[in-house]
């Protein structure tokens, strides 16, 4: 996810395979020189943009908001993609599985506006009557933690947020983490904005990849790109619009403020987990 505010690129990251939303001003930019062909040609298979791929600890971060561990990127399997029109849904080979199912959520060391905007996210979520809800807790281990990092802006960028993708369990992704930055959210943190960033992590978490995963241009501007499915599949969703959809809370790129499910979102979360 990506958004422009004073004049900082601001991305989401999450992972997991961890995600994280990064934003890209210019499509295509440059690989850093230390990631091999071989592991270019194995994300690429893995239906991922191989522009701008960053080596981090254990794995690789891609789309500026993925990470992938090395073990992933070498295990082969079908992922299921789920497509809405133009602007397609995409859902990992992973899904959240033991339906209906109850997933925790709790926020560890974090102030009021990310506990009111997990709530928030939690209570988007639910008033969609899948058959995932999302119960925040105060005490033991849960499904879902939210915790906080601290890291300043680099090279224009700046880190909002990171989470990842379900486990071969079909268990949500464990971990979202939030950037406690003061250039993140700033001094006094907008809760609808934070609301927002988390419910596009949890999205992560469940098995959602970006929306705009086929053309980025959407959300992050720039040049159309297209990576292809990379040999793994893809459901249409009939009855959606054959048009750009704009709107998604899965773009690649943060509006900066409010963003909650659009009525093609809704489609794609009930015909994973309805």
């Amino acid at each position: 996810m990506k958004n422009q505010v004073l004049f900082f690129l601001i991305c989401l990251l999450a992972g997991s395979l961890i995600t994280s939303c990064q934003k890209d001003n210019k499509q295509g930019s440059a690989t850093k020189p230390n990631i091999s062909n071989d592991v270019m040609a194995l994300i690429k298979a893995k239906g991922f943009s191989t522009s701008n791929v960053h080596a981090v600890n254990g794995g690789y971060l891609v789309e500026g908001d993925i990470f992938l561990s090395t073990k992933e990127l070498n295990k082969k399997g079908q992922t299921n993609k789920v497509r809405v029109a133009k602007t397609e849904q995409y859902s990992t080979n992973n899904l959240v599985s033991g339906l209906p199912r109850v997933i925790t959520v709790s926020v560890s060391n974090l102030g009021s506006a990310f506990i009111q905007g997990t709530d928030l996210a939690i209570q988007r979520y639910n008033a969609l009557g899948l058959r995932i809800q999302f119960q925040r807790i105060t005490s033991g281990t849960a499904d879902i933690t939210i915790q906080g990092f601290y890291e300043g802006p680099s090279g224009g960028y700046i880190t909002l947020g990171s989470s990842g993708f379900p486990d071969d369990y079909g268990n949500p992704y464990n971990l979202v983490q939030m950037n406690t930055h003061p250039d993140a959210y700033g001094s006094n943190p907008n809760v609808q904005y934070v609301g927002s960033v988390i419910q596009h992590e949890i999205g992560h978490c469940i098995g959602m990849r970006h929306t705009d995963y086929m053309d980025r241009s959407y959300s992050c501007g720039g040049d159309p790109v297209d990576e292809g499915d990379g040999g793994i599949g893809a459901v249409y969703l009939p009855g959606t619009p054959s048009g750009p959809d704009a709107n998604s809370w899965m773009l690649a790129c943060s509006n900066g403020g409010n963003r909650t499910f659009n009525a093609n979102d809704i489609i794609a979360l009930n015909y994973l987990y309805q």
